[in-house]
């Protein structure tokens, strides 16, 4: 649990860097977008192959550790719809901030779907079964009911 809160604010540290320190070079070129899809399209249709790798692969690779992490330090996150949400809430906070606040930096609904794209993967490949590992189902009061009874043999005794 201690190694996987300080990989969380490490990766704080980093997303806030890469996310969130002014880009004033970058002003003239930012643009926000609303529309799902539109900024994924333009980077698939540009000549450049390493820089669409670069802006889709590196958005993807951001929410990784989200999903690997989340179900970790937060048991009632785990699941495929929960982390998801989670991912989404904390990018799409970090996207308005961008485009609020930020120097050339602007909101990317397409970002939010990247990221949490990288989180669905991140959970689906390692999250879960880590999550699973460092807290264990439990047995709830319900259980009770649900449960087989054991199909052991009887014991005769002449």
């Amino acid at each position: 649990m201690l190694l996987a809160f300080v990989a969380m604010v490490g990766f704080a540290v980093v997303l806030a860097r890469l996310t969130l320190e002014p880009s004033a070079a970058s002003e003239s070129l930012t643009h926000s977008n609303l529309r799902p899809g539109d900024s994924i399209r333009d980077y698939l249709s540009q000549p450049a192959f390493r820089d669409t790798v670069k802006q889709l692969g590196g958005n993807i690779v951001l929410g990784i550790p989200f999903g690997v992490l989340l179900p970790v330090l937060v048991p009632r996150a785990r699941g495929l719809l929960r982390v998801a949400v989670v991912t989404a809430l904390v990018m799409l906070s970090v996207e308005l901030v961008q485009g609020a606040l930020i120097t050339g930096r602007a909101f990317d609904i397409d970002d939010v779907l990247l990221n949490t794209t990288g989180a669905l993967l991140g959970y689906l490949l390692i999250g879960r079964r880590l999550g699973r590992a460092v807290h264990p189902r439990r047995s709830h009061w319900w259980h009770r009911f649900t449960r087989r009874p054991s199909r052991t043999p009887a014991k005769h005794t002449d």
